[in-house]
């Protein structure tokens, strides 16, 4: 089964960046669609960016521009350059599978990684 382990989040002042990583174990990850998520305080878990083993990619509306999603099949490896950050971008964010026909989240949710904005 595959596992994925995030890193990268952090208290960054609103204006700033952070970068997340994602490393996946298994080795179906390169044939894999692959979505980060995030899951504020009182709201429900949304999806922000999803991309295609080839490296197609959508975003929430909310982060369009701001953010940018990437990933290194040789690595099993996945980004989340996030700029210009808002105090609204804070959540807890996890990345996961992301299943084509029932166009939903695959598998268990990792531990996330948080990501704080504030001044």
């Amino acid at each position: 089964q595959v596992q994925f382990v995030e890193s990268g989040g952090g208290l960054v002042q609103p204006g700033g960046s952070l970068k997340l990583s994602c490393a996946a174990s298994g080795s179906t990850f390169s044939s894999a669609v692959m979505a980060w998520y995030r899951l504020a305080p009182g709201k429900q878990r949304e999806l922000v960016a999803r991309i295609t083993p080839g490296g197609t990619s959508i975003y929430a509306d909310s982060v369009k521009g701001r953010f940018t999603i990437s990933r290194d099949n040789a690595k099993n490896t996945m980004y989340l350059q996030m700029n210009s950050l808002k105090p609204e971008d804070t959540a807890i964010y996890y990345c996961i599978r992301w299943a084509v026909l029932s166009r939903s989240p695959l598998g268990s949710w990792g531990q996330g990684t948080q990501v704080t904005v504030s001044s």
